[in-house]
């Protein structure tokens, strides 16, 4: 991983959604689709987050990097909603 976060960002991978149930059913695409994605690296102000926790976060207050073919994104800690 070269992104390196400062402060109290999160660097991590944007999770793909679920196309399928578990019992092989097709999903359509939701308008507003949870955002997920699992936490990369976090920055040395990050206090509650940790590398590989999945997280939901506001879709909105996110900064998206694409690096080596793989999405990222950088989002404050205040903004991830939850972790999973």
């Amino acid at each position: 991983m070269k992104l390196k976060p400062l402060s109290d960002r999160v660097v991590a991978q944007k999770d793909q959604p679920e196309t399928t149930t578990k019992s092989g059913i097709l999903l359509g695409e939701a308008k507003e689709a949870p955002a997920y994605a699992v936490v990369e690296s976090v920055g040395p102000d990050v206090k509650s987050i940790k590398p590989g926790d999945k997280i939901v976060y506001k879709n909105y207050s996110t900064t998206d990097v694409k690096l080596d073919n793989t999405d990222y994104i950088i989002v404050k800690e205040e903004d991830v909603l939850a972790t999973l």
